[in-house]
């Protein structure tokens, strides 16, 4: 009798010592509410109208709370509520990185935290089968919601145009809400919910605890720099007729360089290469390497681990000969039509003329229509928005004809690019608002690229109307900050003659 007093008495405290584990772990799961201001590219002035939205978050060691980037993204206001609570405390976003949806919030007032448990980012990926429990807030209700599902899929994929990283597949119903909420193994975060598929049933998707312990260690010197990445143009090798023309023969593996990230001659990967190993890893023909026994993933995954000193270490066969190269590799792909990034759109307003530099969130925001107007128009916009630029700062700058009297019988449709302005190539916007604030010229002839008209004012005009264009359009200011300091600045004297 007494053994089964024993017996059960150890039952009853392994069931309050789960109970106990489960409460922390939902004392450490909050609500985000947020409203949100996204950029305004008719009107880059101004930001669009605000919309309200709700995500989850984990509180995590170092009084921060980790959640998505899309769940705070162009955040206006930031509310945080804790578990069993009505009350919501002011947040802000401490790091994000929009590449790969993470982000880092700190309350207002740290002291809000006191006292409230953490949850510790496990190390490694998961196994595929392997039981998880997934926490958040989905909309549907209040309550905080918990779903089991098990993990079905590991893979390296695309997060965004530019950067990619191994994601979680699970079978849990993950809904909108649910975002920025952790995903659990025995206690410890596996994986962060990013998205569902809405039109599958039971389908969602984790940012793994590996690429959640990069982005943490990344944002410890203060600043989000992204992952070492190459962004070379690959090829499978499984064609044998494509095998044949690279010389491979039965045992060599690996992936053919399509295009190489440089033209350089001194760059270390040539077009038709084939990219053996990476360090001492094999390569296959399908471009993966073996992580473990039970997983294989893309070797891009391993690049960010292989980097040393800015360089990675490559195997390739070149005209049948085997030789190690050094390929530098770097955080950031750079593209003549940059990312915002959550950033806003800068802005410079010249008489009856706005203009701002392309983005790729601009482009998308157009839509279906307004790609097939760029289409029509054999706009930049669409026919270099992979190209990389030619210098460092160069960019594409758009520009938009508002109402006045002095642009009759100029067109208004937005989106035209500068081509030059009085015969001079443009570069960037910082470019030609220097050349606008020193130009003497009579006129201003702005030629577009593509179909849009040629645009002749008369740099008088163009000084005196836009005061009346910042009212008439109710605009406060007319430039973003650093180009009003560029605007307001005395162009430099020039040398004296000898």
């Amino acid at each position: 009798m007494g053994k089964c007093l024993i017996a059960f008495g150890l039952i009853l405290g392994c069931l309050w010592s789960a109970a106990c584990t489960a409460d922390e772990v939902r004392d450490a799961v909050v609500k985000i509410h947020v409203t949100h201001r996204t950029p305004d590219f008719i009107r880059p002035w101004t930001k669009a109208a605000s919309k309200k939205s709700t995500g989850s978050g984990a509180i995590i060691a170092g009084n921060r709370i980790l959640t998505n980037a899309h769940v705070v993204h162009y955040a206006s206001q930031i509310f945080v509520q804790f578990h069993q609570s009505t009350d919501r405390v002011p947040a802000r976003v401490l790091h994000r990185w929009v590449g790969m949806d993470l982000a880092l919030l700190e309350l207002e007032d740290p002291a809000e935290l006191e006292g409230k448990p953490v949850l510790e980012v496990a190390e490694g990926l998961p196994s595929v089968k392997e039981t998880v429990n997934v926490y958040g807030y989905p909309m549907g209700g209040d309550d905080m919601a918990v779903t089991e599902g098990i993990i079905s899929r590991v893979e390296f994929a695309s997060y965004s145009s530019d950067v990619s990283g191994v994601r979680i597949q699970v079978d849990a119903a993950l809904n909108p809400g649910n975002s920025g909420g952790p995903a659990l193994v025995d206690g410890k975060i596996v994986g962060l919910v990013f998205s569902g598929i809405r039109t599958a049933e039971n389908i969602g998707y984790l940012i793994p605890a590996e690429e959640i312990r990069m982005f943490l260690e990344d944002c410890d010197d203060g600043a989000t720099d992204g992952k070492w990445a190459l962004y070379e143009q690959l090829q499978t090798t499984e064609n044998e007729a494509l095998r044949e023309r690279l010389g491979m023969d039965d045992g060599t593996t690996g992936v053919m360089v399509r295009e190489p990230y440089s033209s350089d001659e001194d760059y270390p990967l040539k077009k038709w290469d084939v990219i053996t190993h990476i360090g001492d890893e094999p390569i296959d023909n399908k471009g993966k390497v073996k992580v473990r026994d039970d997983l294989q993933l893309l070797f891009q995954y391993r690049v960010p681990q292989f980097t040393k000193d800015g360089k990675v270490e490559l195997k390739v066969m070149r005209d049948k000969e085997v030789k190690t190269v050094l390929v530098p590799v770097c955080r950031k792909l750079n593209r003549i039509i940059a990312t915002l990034d959550g950033e806003y759109p800068r802005h410079f307003v010249y008489g009856p003329m706005v203009f701002m530099p392309a983005s790729t969130e601009m482009i998308r925001k157009a839509g279906t229509k307004g790609l097939a107007f760029f289409l029509a128009m054999e706009s930049p916009l669409i026919s270099r928005i992979s190209d990389k630029p030619e210098q460092a700062d160069q960019e594409l700058v758009v520009y938009r004809l508002l109402t006045h009297r002095t642009m009759k019988g100029y067109g208004t449709a937005p989106y035209g690019v500068v081509r030059t302005l009085n015969g001079v190539d443009i570069q960037n916007l910082d470019q030609m608002v220097t050349i606008l604030r020193d130009s003497k010229d009579e006129f201003l002839t702005i030629e577009p690229y593509g179909r849009h008209e040629t645009i002749v004012f008369r740099r008088g005009d163009m000084e005196t109307t836009t005061e009346d264009v910042l009212n008439d359009e109710g605009i406060r200011y007319q430039a973003s900050d650093d180009l009003m300091e560029l605007w307001e600045a005395k162009p430099e004297p020039a040398p004296a003659a000898n």
